[in-house]
């Protein structure tokens, strides 16, 4: 795996703590939300802007096309045993 940049650890931080400070400040069902709409529309861009950047410099290594996958998810292509198989000769 390649090492990440000093950019790409700035924006990993600033992702989880967006994320953190959105957990803390959302209300419970039925309470009144503490941010105005601004504000919530801004940490929207914000994040936005933060995974295209990502993106692009995920891109720029070769790393494009990574996505998170849940650990119980089946997995695209499956592997075939070779024990299993027998040679058959033709005649």
């Amino acid at each position: 795996m390649t090492e990440l940049t000093k950019e790409q650890q700035i924006l990993i931080a600033m992702r989880k703590t967006l994320a953190a400070i959105i957990r803390d400040v959302t209300p419970a069902p039925g309470q009144r939300q503490p941010l105005s709409a601004t504000t919530v529309e801004d940490v929207r861009q914000c994040l936005a802007l933060i995974a295209a950047r990502e993106k692009e410099l995920a891109d720029a290594q070769g790393r494009g096309g990574e996505r998170p996958h849940y650990a119980d998810e089946r997995p695209a292509a499956a592997v075939v045993p070779m024990a299993g198989l027998d040679r058959r000769r033709r005649d």
